[in-house]
């Protein structure tokens, strides 16, 4: 357990980005709606870009739901003890990297080793 970092605040913060990733993910999905294929009432013009700004839609919420997942692992590691530490090489990850990005799950030496891959 990190003595150095106030874990209740951590805590907090990833509740409030998760409550927050939700609501955005609750609005988008009225846009996800199949598209009317009715072509007398569409335009093939307007029908492409209904279908374009579905995929759109549908991109956005795929990352909203891998947002949504890492804050659920780093409130999972919080609760287990194990929140601030990198979970391939178990060092501490520094308290900046954390206030940045709370749900991180890597130190910065191990985030640029897979980026180098």
């Amino acid at each position: 357990m990190r003595e150095d970092l106030n874990l209740e605040d951590y805590r907090k913060l990833l509740e409030e980005r998760l409550a927050a990733i939700r609501q955005a993910r609750d609005e988008q999905r009225k846009e996800g709606d199949p598209v009317e294929l009715d072509q007398t009432r569409v335009g093939r013009l307007s029908r492409m870009d209904a279908m374009q700004q579905q995929a759109m839609a549908q991109a956005s919420a795929r990352r909203i739901g891998q947002e949504i997942q890492r804050l659920h692992a780093a409130l999972s590691r919080l609760q287990a003890g194990n929140y601030g530490y990198c979970v391939k090489c178990e060092e501490e990850i520094p308290a900046g990297r954390l206030q940045i990005d709370p749900a991180t799950p890597v130190c910065i030496d191990c985030a640029r080793a897979a980026e180098g891959k």
